[in-house]
């Protein structure tokens, strides 16, 4: 990738909806090269797809929580236990970890008592699960911005 293909990331990265127009004029190409990289981009899996960002309170789902799960540490556990997540739509993020713990999840739902049910009926229930501990998020400092392309880091 050249520094035409990190500005094109960068750009598209803060905002997806930028006609290729846009895009091009932005970055100092003509549509056509620029298209052609943006497909290239996505045919490479370089870009992996386009998402809109929705406010959490929009849509009943205000109240976060970081959930630190601990699984029983052989194969086919962990497996069941990932494969489990797949069917849980409140856990919006979901990590395995080296160390302790095991596993970290970002849950989403609309309040303490639906948090609450979700951690009674599903989270303990999950295959392999022998401790869950919760963290509140009380205020979201920094969000999501995208990968940082072609900066370093200081």
């Amino acid at each position: 990738m050249d520094r035409i293909d990190l500005h094109i990331l960068r750009e598209l990265q803060e905002d997806g909806r930028l006609s290729n127009q846009e895009l091009a004029q932005r970055v100092g190409l003509s549509p056509s090269p620029c298209l052609r990289r943006v497909r290239q981009l996505e045919q490479d899996g370089v870009i992996q797809g386009y998402r809109a960002i929705i406010d959490p309170e929009a849509v009943g789902r205000g109240f976060e929580v970081l959930v630190s799960v601990e699984v029983r540490r052989d194969r086919e556990t962990v497996e069941a236990f990932e494969a489990a997540l797949q069917d849980v739509p409140d856990v919006i993020e979901a990590y395995r970890l080296f160390g302790s713990p095991g596993c970290l999840l970002r849950i989403a739902v609309a309040d303490l008592a639906a948090y609450e049910r979700l951690w009674i009926e599903r989270l303990t229930t999950l295959a392999g699960v022998t401790e869950v501990n919760s963290q509140i998020i009380m205020k979201r400092i920094k969000e999501p911005k995208g990968m940082p392309v072609g900066v370093r880091g200081i």
